[in-house]
């Protein structure tokens, strides 16, 4: 078992800077979301040989690894040059994992692509299938580089992603059939992954457990529930899909049920801190968050 800490809310600091608080706050280990001066949002790799040698350096100095890298990148657009550069910068992505010592890359499925480019698309360009048709070239072409170079690549379903919830994800997994796919299971999407049944969570996670590698914990509200009014969006039919990503506590998650099944099953991948809310009480919400994952990992690690 690891436990990485998400620094997003700490971007602000240097990639030295984070090992050394990722250090201090207590946690195994990073897991390093998009980021300008490494793995950016939909473009080429900015981790040029100097900056990687440097958080390298830091990672060893203060007894770190790198435990997941996230690229996030446009491999499902269905428009054929979008998806083929996503792909190039997903290659060199893995080229920068291996060179970093990190064995595990978490992604989404996506949202296809550019929303300045869908907005100029023939009608029917953009749609759930033709998404699901693209991310199938761009995984058919990727799976054999994971393969050969080691790397574990878990995959989320996302809200808003060409697949929101969590059976179609779990059977594409499946289907894809290599033992370095594998599946993210999101703790903030719950409600979307069972279209708000919060009691199916325990069924959710015992199923998803023989390719769940990688979990994310913060906590959210429901928004299926009070007749949808947990929160309010105006105009009332906005096609959006909000969530949270706060401290544990904070919200509705059951994490009695969350971590007991996770013990239950022998879970023992990766747990990372995911919170993005309180970026004014930063270092305070992920200490916080990394002694409350250790307690309850502790506490039903012999379920």
């Amino acid at each position: 078992m690891k436990l990485a800490l998400d620094p997003y809310m700490h971007r602000h600091l240097s990639l030295p800077e984070i090992c050394r608080l990722t250090a201090e706050l207590g946690y195994d280990g990073v897991e390093l979301s998009p980021r300008a001066d490494f793995l950016d949002w939909w473009v080429m790799p900015r981790a040029i040989p100097e900056r990687r040698a440097e958080f390298k350096k830091a990672l060893k100095d203060h007894g770190l690894s790198l435990i997941t890298l996230q690229p996030m990148y446009r491999w499902a657009s269905p428009v054929e040059e979008e998806r083929q550069m996503a792909v190039r910068y997903w290659k060199r992505a893995i080229e920068v994992a291996v060179d970093m010592g990190c064995d595990t890359m978490v992604s989404e499925f996506g949202r296809g692509t550019s929303p300045e480019r869908s907005r100029t698309l023939p009608l029917g360009t953009d749609t759930r299938e033709t998404k699901e048709a693209a991310w199938w070239r761009s995984i058919e072409e990727l799976t054999p580089v994971f393969e050969k170079e080691g790397v574990i690549l878990s995959v989320e379903p996302h809200p808003e992603d060409w697949v929101e919830t969590f059976h179609p994800a779990f059977d594409i997994i499946r289907m894809i059939g290599s033992k370095n796919v594998r599946m993210s299971y999101i703790a903030p999407h719950t409600f979307y992954y069972c279209s708000g049944d919060a009691s199916q969570m325990a069924t959710t996670l015992r199923e998803a457990a023989p390719i769940l590698h990688h979990v994310r914990v913060a906590d959210t509200f429901n928004p299926f529930v009070s007749s949808g009014n947990r929160y309010i969006a105006n105009p009332p039919d906005a096609s959006i899909r909000v969530h949270q990503h706060l401290d544990i506590g904070q919200g509705e998650i059951d994490w009695e049920t969350f971590f007991k099944t996770l013990g239950e099953v022998k879970f023992d991948g990766i747990y990372s801190s995911c919170v993005f809310a309180w970026e004014d009480r930063a270092e305070e919400s992920s200490r916080f968050m990394c002694q409350e994952i250790r307690r309850y990992i502790d506490k039903y690690r012999k379920v």
